[in-house]
């Protein structure tokens, strides 16, 4: 079978079409993927790496004001459209997944238009513009969270989780926190704000690094590599306690994550599916800065589940983390119950789950 993949602009759309691929690849042999991206977007860097066959179209997405860009956009979805119908029939793809982002746009709506089965992929609880366009053409809408449902249609949504989360379950035990000098009889408290970290989390437990030496937890600590010195230094000046270990950015994240007791993190939809899939609970301090608050959406599925705890960024401070972080930790109860709830809303078998709507939509094994 040859599967078109498309997805670009963020990592959440990348890596969730990258797992996909992999597992696939891993389980289905003799089925062909090609990659169609953007030029200046992170999957050009990421996907060759990947060995997948990489093309691109140029894209861009619209103003949400009234803006001459936005003629200029009509007219590069158009050559996009084209440019992608004559990829698709080079190829001869037999289903176009598009996992979001504005690059996937003109691929599965060409897809459409040649009569290629075709899927939408949406990782958060609150759909970007583009894939509430695509759903009108997409065969079937795969989604991540049950509350993205009741924006598509209901005849052809299907819940399938994400990629991603099933990736992370390759991975077992303590091994990966034990190599950063972690004690894994200790509980373990994971810190991290992203790739590029987040200033109002960072800043936040830098006034509480005095008290979390008295804590009967460990704390791994992943600032972001922008933040990284300064955050290290102000760490030193507070007497780092030995049980926090601060770095900049792990490149090992699932292997990490098997090890984890609560992780305090931004509620990015491909960070929830592999806390939910692994059972860890976790304290949401979500991104104000998102397309349709959709981090605050995605974190209150979790938080009225009860698998998390919300705070909203305008009301964190050092203090209130703690607290938080406290009340989690020295309560066994309450843990077992976050890390149940959790288990509850992942799905471990997301990649299989949309391999088998592939095989639906397409009658091909």
């Amino acid at each position: 079978m040859n599967i078109v993949v498309s997805g670009g602009g963020t990592g959440g759309h990348i890596y969730p079409a990258l797992a996909l691929v992999r597992e696939i690849k891993e389980k289905h042999k003799g089925t062909s993927f090609l990659y169609i991206g953007t030029e200046n977007g992170l999957e050009k860097e990421i996907v060759p790496r990947e060995n997948i066959p990489f093309k691109s179209i140029h894209i861009t997405g619209f103003k949400r004001k009234i803006s001459f860009e936005n003629v200029k956009t009509v007219a590069r979805f158009l050559k996009g459209v084209r440019d992608s119908k004559k990829m698709l029939k080079e190829f001869k793809a037999d289903v176009v997944i598009g996992t979001g982002g504005y690059v996937s746009g003109p691929v599965v709506y060409a897809a459409a238009k040649l009569g290629i089965p075709c899927i939408v992929h949406e990782q958060n609880s609150v759909p970007g513009l583009t894939n509430k366009f695509l759903s009108r053409y997409a065969n079937k809408v795969a989604v991540c969270f049950e509350d993205a449902v009741q924006y598509f249609p209901k005849e052809k949504t299907v819940l399938t989780g994400n990629p991603r989360a099933s990736e992370v379950l390759h991975h077992e035990g303590k091994e990966g926190i034990q190599k950063l000098g972690l004690n894994p009889s200790v509980p373990t408290v994971l810190i991290f704000g992203g790739s590029r970290g987040a200033r109002p989390i960072n800043e936040a437990v830098l006034k509480v690094m005095t008290e979390l030496r008295e804590r009967p937890y460990q704390v791994l600590y992943v600032t972001g590599d922008v933040h990284y010195e300064q955050v290290k230094n102000e760490a030193q000046l507070a007497g780092n306690p030995d049980n926090v270990i601060i770095k900049p950015f792990l490149h090992n994240m699932p292997e990490i994550l098997s090890g984890v007791d609560l992780a305090i993190t931004r509620a990015g939809a491909t960070t929830l599916a592999e806390l939910t899939v692994l059972g860890i609970p976790s304290i949401l301090i979500p991104s104000p800065y998102v397309t349709n608050n959709h981090q605050e959406k995605n974190a209150r599925s979790l938080s009225d589940a009860g698998a998390a705890t919300l705070i909203i960024e305008k009301d964190l401070s050092g203090n209130k983390l703690l607290a938080a972080i406290d009340s989690i930790i020295s309560d066994k109860e309450k843990h077992t119950a976050m890390k149940e709830a959790a288990r509850t809303l992942g799905v471990p078998d997301a990649a299989e789950r949309l391999y088998n709507v592939i095989t639906e939509i397409t009658g091909k094994n």
